[in-house]
């Protein structure tokens, strides 16, 4: 099932547990800034339990079934990083190849272990080393809406797939079903947020961590509490109400992701299938559940 590189590579790197291949990952539609940053974040996030990755997934997954995941598919994950959605996805389908363009890639290397039904290879979404209409199915979640040009990057993506096949992605929402509040909120930290990421590693990392005491905690605590009084349709509507059954690991986690990164777009659920058409994709279904907004689409 596996393919062969439709491009020579520049180099092997031999990691821990498989061989790496490395191919160029040059090109206009990429902020190698942006990249160095994720690839710092990953390595040091990446010990993700299976438990956690399983209880995750069935939020972003919600809309993959068995007709378009299964022992028989080939699949992509483009901006694989840690691999943690790579690994949930060898249990399902028949073999994965995973790509990166930063240094994350080591990190999925540890966290697959020696699962032997997915290859990783570094590379951007401009440089795939595979050629077009190879996959049953290739998704990128978390990783389009920071690249400079999204849509672009998604129909790099899309080529990848054969038809009759499927793509799935998750893009940040512009926030357009909430009030003014909780707007205002995200442009206090969005203001955060630009100073913090270009902060040195090091301390980026220690600040992130001290704002997922200070912001996310406090926040999702009060989520809890209105939930555990039986508040529950109260608590949904509140800000950071998607951390209520995680981890302070995730939390930590995705307090470095939002605030660690100087690139972030956001879209409308319009925008969001409308760039998916723009790629040849139909049967666009878009969950109506958090995260918001992750869709999936066949191309015909």
């Amino acid at each position: 099932m596996k393919a062969t590189f439709n491009k020579p590579p520049l180099k092997y790197v031999k990691a821990v547990n498989r061989e790496i291949a490395v191919f160029s990952t040059e090109g206009g539609n990429i902020d190698k800034e942006v990249v160095r940053s994720f690839g710092d974040e990953w390595l040091k996030f990446h010990d993700f339990s299976d438990e956690i990755i399983t209880d995750i997934a069935k939020e972003y997954f919600d809309l993959l079934n068995d007709d378009i995941v299964n022992k028989n598919t080939y699949a992509l994950d483009i901006g694989c990083g840690t691999g943690r959605w790579t690994k949930f996805l060898t249990q399902k389908a028949g073999f994965i190849e995973a790509i990166d363009p930063s240094n994350a890639i080591y990190a999925a290397d540890k966290l697959l272990g020696k699962i032997e039904n997915v290859r990783l290879s570094k590379a951007s979404t401009e440089t795939i080393p595979f050629d077009d209409e190879t996959f049953d199915f290739a998704m990128s979640v978390g990783v389009l809406h920071h690249i400079p040009d999204t849509q672009q990057a998604m129909k790099d993506c899309v080529k990848k797939v054969k038809k009759g096949g499927y793509f799935y992605c998750y893009l940040y929402h512009n926030l357009e079903t909430r009030g003014w509040w909780f707007k205002t909120l995200y442009w206090l930290s969005n203001l955060i947020r630009k100073i913090v990421c270009r902060l040195p590693a090091g301390i980026k990392r220690f600040v992130c961590d001290v704002l997922a005491i200070v912001i996310y905690m406090p926040l999702v605590l009060w989520v809890r509490f209105l939930v555990l009084i039986g508040l529950r349709k109260i608590a949904i509507r509140m800000p950071l109400s998607a951390y209520n059954n995680k981890s302070f690991f995730v939390i930590r986690n995705d307090a470095l992701d939002k605030f660690g990164t100087r690139l972030e777009q956001r879209f409308s659920k319009k925008q969001v299938e409308e760039m998916m058409r723009n790629c040849g994709l139909e049967q666009i279904v878009t969950s109506p559940l958090s995260p918001f907004y992750h869709a999936i689409g066949k191309k015909l």
